[in-house]
């Protein structure tokens, strides 16, 4: 991609958008700044040759590319008047695709590429440590870990690139602003309601997950989510993962281990690893690790190698983690799930939970996850802005589970009385342990966005983790 004199619009300035705009300083190109307000990195990039424009709606004259933010919506009036223009918008992970650097083989570095509602920042971390397992150079980038303009213009003293193939997480509002990415393979792990509220319906985001498939030559799904399985089922070469025993063309498990029937030579299948010595609970995280297996055979990885590079792995932070056990009961900190999908997935890890949930709800309807879970249920504590939309939800169909409802509104960081969310969270935990009896878990699955009383999901899991460890002194 030809940068050099040419004018580019960065729409937006956080971690992406500064990213972009360096990487397009460097390249030669007349970079124009634009955001909701000025943020402190427009010191840095107008130091290095940026123009800070402000905040506007209508795209300068000139203007040959737009690069927005993940965080501007379509109906953006800028990137409105950009189309009317003709002037092409594209996100971030695409200006990334269309700067890669080939190797010493003239070809650029591989992306394998996963979406989908939930799981994705497990599977490509597992998926890292599959392919780090290998022995190749590679790293998770995306919307996880670092900008792919920055990883992909990476390289070394003698010009090479950094890494030779690469984990790429990509959302809806990524793929929506891409065109032309083909990763060798790609996977979309399932599609739930969410984030209607930024796409303006649920067919509108399903199609935006299904844009990583477009021309991946290996379209990886779940079997057992009848949208993921459907996007995928018309494409070239399907591959699906089950938790049962695989048919051919699937990786599944049998007789207590993860089998591959879709890229072994041998038709009965390849063994890859015994599901005793995978280290993160729950059967989501078999299914994770099921396509992080297939995108990594995909491109030849050794069975071996996959089953070394999971049994390594020991998830991220805030997801599914262990915090402490007190009293015979565990606390477990799941505050990446942010949406009803997510929390459902992990309440289904556990057999009896004292649930911790509330908070942004972004217009997800909570009925089918209460129905399903209401058996599992010894307790629930509420809180966040849409906590009283749970709270009915648990009335209509766990009638006689507890529920404890901790005052909180949405003054970031704060609750509505102007307490620290750290405080609000010191209640709920104390509330839950009340509620706990031995052998149970009390876990923090949310369902929900966390902007209304923490920073991010991040700040919410640190403060029921300091919560719990306050319990124990």
């Amino acid at each position: 991609m030809q940068l050099n004199g040419r004018t580019v619009l960065v729409a937006g300035l956080g971690v992406s958008g500064a990213a972009a705009a360096r990487v397009l300083l460097r390249l030669g190109a007349r970079v124009l700044l634009t955001d909701a307000a000025e943020p402190a990195v427009v010191a840095e990039l107008t130091a290095d040759g940026g123009t800070w424009l402000g905040p506007r709606e209508t795209v300068p004259d000139g203007v040959d590319l737009v690069v927005t933010s993940p965080g501007w919506r379509p109906d953006a009036p800028l990137l409105v008047d950009a189309a009317a223009r003709g002037v092409e918008v594209v996100g971030e992970p695409e200006l990334a695709w269309r700067l890669r650097i080939p190797g010493a083989d003239g070809t650029p570095a591989p992306w394998l590429a996963v979406t989908g509602t939930n799981g994705k920042t497990t599977t490509v971390t597992m998926l890292e440590a599959i392919l780090l397992a290998d022995g190749r150079r590679a790293v998770a980038a995306g919307n996880v870990g670092r900008p792919l303009v920055e990883v992909v213009t990476a390289v070394e003293d003698d010009s090479t690139p950094t890494y030779d193939v690469l984990a790429v997480e990509l959302s809806s509002f990524q793929l929506h602003w891409s065109s032309t990415l083909a990763p060798a393979a790609a996977a979309v792990l399932n599609v739930a309601d969410d984030h209607t509220d930024w796409h303006g319906s649920f067919a509108d985001y399903r199609d935006a997950k299904a844009r990583i498939l477009r021309l991946a030559p290996v379209a990886v799904a779940d079997a057992g989510d009848p949208v993921a399985s459907a996007l995928v089922a018309g494409h070239a070469r399907p591959v699906t993962v089950t938790l049962g025993e695989p048919a051919p063309g699937q990786l599944g498990v049998r007789s207590g281990a993860l089998v591959d029937r879709a890229f072994s030579a041998d038709p009965a299948g390849e063994l890859l690893l015994d599901l005793a010595d995978l280290q993160v609970p729950g059967p989501h995280n078999r299914v994770n690790a099921l396509a992080a297996a297939a995108l990594a055979r995909a491109i030849g990885v050794p069975a071996e190698a996959v089953g070394r590079g999971l049994a390594g792995f020991r998830g991220g932070a805030h997801r599914n983690v262990l915090i402490a056990t007190v009293d015979g009961v565990d606390y477990v900190d799941d505050s990446k799930a942010t949406n009803p999908h997510a929390a459902g997935a992990s309440l289904a890890a556990y057999p009896r939970v004292v649930w911790i949930a509330g908070g942004l709800l972004k217009g997800a309807d909570v009925d089918p996850l209460v129905a399903a879970v209401a058996g599992r249920l010894g307790g629930v504590v509420l809180l966040g802005r849409d906590r009283a939309d749970i709270a009915a939800s648990l009335a209509r169909h766990a009638p006689m589970v507890p529920v404890v409802s901790v005052a909180s509104g949405d003054d970031d960081g704060m609750d509505g009385t102007g307490v620290t969310g750290e405080a609000t969270m010191t209640q709920v935990v104390a509330a839950a342990a009340g509620l706990a009896r031995p052998g149970d878990t009390v876990l923090l699955a949310p369902a929900a966005a966390s902007m209304d009383v923490f920073r991010d999901y991040g700040h919410r899991g640190r403060a029921f983790a300091d919560a719990v460890r306050a319990l124990s002194r």
